[in-house]
Formats: C-alpha cells, sequence, structure tokens
C-alpha cells in the first residue's frame, strides 16, 4: 500500500506503564507499532482516555515511553537530548485542541506565528512582520489579524493560527491532536479542507487523533483505531466503511451520525461502560463489551494479524 521508501517516522513496541496508588501500575499504550510515510496522513481514533494523546506526545518529545523505540529516519528520538533534541523539534510539530490555552494570551499574533523562526535563528526581528503576513496567508487569514490577540479571534481563526505556527518552521511531520472537536461542524470542514490543500502543497506527512471516526474517515489514508491502550484494528482510510472487521471498529461506524445516513436504521451505541485503564480484562481488552464474545477472548489476548494489504486486527474471530 505505501513505499517503505516513504517512511519517515516509525514507533516499534512503544509502551507506557504509569504508577498509580497501591503499588499498581496503568498502561497508557500497549506494545504499539505504527508508520508514518511522506505526504500521507495516518488517523487514530478511539475513544477518550485510549490512549492516543499518549501517543503522540512520545512523537514530538514531551513524554518518553516505559519501552520501545521511535524511529525519525532511522533515528531513536528518544536517545536525543539536549542540543540535538532542540534541533530536531524543527522537524515535527504538533497543533493542540485550544490554541488559547496554548500560547501566552498578552502575545500578537505575529508574536505566536513568528517565535519559533526567531528561536532558531529562522528570520530577523526586523522580517517579522513580513513573515507573520505570509504565513496568515498560507492559511487563509487576512494580514490584519498580526496585531491580534487570540481572544479577539473566533475558534476557527485561532485555530488557523495554530496551523500557521506550526508550519512556519516546514516540517515534514505535522500532528493534530483533536484539532477540530472543540469546533462548530461547519467550520471543522473549512479546517479540515485547508489541512489537505496544505498537505497536497506541502506533500506533509500528518498524523490526526479523533474520536469522531466518521471524521478521521474524510482525510486519513491510513486509520489506527485504539482501545485501552491497544491498537485493536489498522487499515486503509477508504475502506474502513466496507472493510473494517474488528467488533469495536464496526461498533464506532454503527454509532456514527450523518446527516446523508438511513434514518430507517437505528443508530447504535456500544452497551456498558469501559472498562478502567487500572483493571483491563485478562484476555481481549474488548471482550465485555463484545457480542462476538467466544470464552477463548477471556483468557488470551488476540495479536495483530494479517488480513489484507495494509490491514491488521486484532481478534480472535481472524487469528
Amino acid at each position: 500500500m505505501f513505499d517503505e521508501k516513504d517512511l519517515i517516522l516509525e514507533a516499534k513496541h512503544v509502551t507506557r506503564v504509569f504508577p498509580a496508588a497501591g503499588g499498581r501500575s496503568l498502561t497508557a499504550c500497549n506494545d504499539i507499532s505504527l508508520k508514518f510515510y511522506k505526504g500521507k496522513t495516518l488517523g487514530i481514533v478511539g475513544e477518550s482516555g485510549c490512549g492516543k494523546s499518549t501517543f503522540m506526545r512520545f512523537l514530538v518529545s514531551l513524554d518518553k515511553p516505559t519501552s520501545g523505540e521511535i524511529l525519525y529516519r532511522g533515528k531513536d528520538i528518544t536517545a536525543f537530548r539536549g542540543e540535538e533534541l532542540r534541533q530536531h523539534r524543527q522537524h515535527i510539530q504538533m497543533v493542540f485542541q485550544d490554541p488559547a490555552q496554548s500560547f501566552n494570551p498578552k502575545m500578537k499574533i505575529q508574536d505566536i506565528i513568528c517565535e519559533p523562526l526567531l528561536n532558531f535563528k529562522r528570520i530577523k526581528n526586523s522580517e517579522k512582520r513580513e513573515a507573520a503576513e505570509r504565513l496568515l496567508k498560507m492559511v487563509e487569514l487576512p494580514p490584519e489579524m498580526a496585531d491580534r490577540f487570540m481572544h479577539n479571534m473566533s475558534g476557527g481563526q485561532r485555530q488557523r493560527v495554530a496551523i500557521a505556527r506550526a508550519l512556519a518552521l516546514e516540517p515534514e511531520i505535522m500532528l493534530l491532536d483533536e484539532a477540530t472537536s472543540a469546533l462548530d461542524v461547519s467550520v471543522q470542514r473549512t479546517i479540515i479542507e485547508l489541512i489537505t490543500k496544505l498537505q497536497r502543497e506541502k506533500g506533509i506527512t500528518m498524523g490526526f487523533i479523533c474520536h469522531d471516526i466518521g471524521l478521521v474517515q474524510s482525510l486519513a489514508h491510513q486509520i489506527a483505531v485504539m482501545y485501552l491502550g491497544n491498537i485493536v484494528e489498522v487499515l486503509p482510510g477508504e475502506d474502513i466503511s466496507t472493510h473494517a472487521k474488528h467488533p469495536y471498529t464496526q461498533a464506532l461506524l454503527k454509532s456514527i451520525f450523518d446527516v446523508k445516513m438511513d434514518f430507517s436504521k437505528k443508530i447504535e451505541s456500544i452497551d456498558s461502560e469501559a472498562p478502567s485503564p487500572l483493571d483491563v480484562p485478562k484476555g481481549c481488552p474488548f471482550c465485555n463489551r463484545c457480542d462476538c464474545l467466544m470464552e477463548k477472548c477471556r483468557t488470551e489476548k488476540p495479536t495483530l494479524a494479517t488480513l489484507g494489504e495494509g490491514h491488521l486486527v486484532a481478534c480472535h474471530k481472524y487469528a
């Protein structure tokens, strides 16, 4: 499906364990292996608390896994320190859910956007205004926005500013952590259109975190489905609505509400709550909510099996 020569970033057997009260532990990410290819988007979808954001933090070196490797062009970035780590940050940038909380509210937009350029000495202070207007134009905002503050802007405008800042250093990879979840549906669409347009023009590799599987499938070339810290299915984005096999992925698809849907069919929800990450079932992590439960599911955790090109699933039905 993807050419291995276009592989830029690879997570190999990444696990993150946090200590918890009473001598217990919480496994936020469990043996995750995923690949990011040049000019493609990897979508990661799952319920809140499944480990999506924790995993993305490893990729931008905001946290380190307990075990495993994260290889950027063959080099393990978890071993980077000091100046080597600082220089590496130019290559992978991140857009967070709420830009208003990510940036100093006392800074003007031009200062927010140009801060990375000044830190890495890409521009002089006298060139800041010109650079800011160029970046604002790239995300389809007028140049006069450069003099505004974050609190003077709408949610969609703030997210465009965050994207402009992330792209200021011309990174190879841009990661978006729930970047559209706080926006109105109509604004979401314009932001997604902007992201895909910038990707085509600049050949950027993207990672897109979302709990909305309907939104993810509209822009991702490949989708990884997470549940309680585990990858339960990986498949091409265009195939998810027709080829999804894992019971959890199918349940997510059935719960989508869309204006083009067949309203004669009932919108189905997943029965019961996800178990606590401190008390994950011994066998399959989804076994207590699955309609296809077998006795083996209670005692033995399934591993990812290959069903087709670019399609992996962790389910005993397909082992």
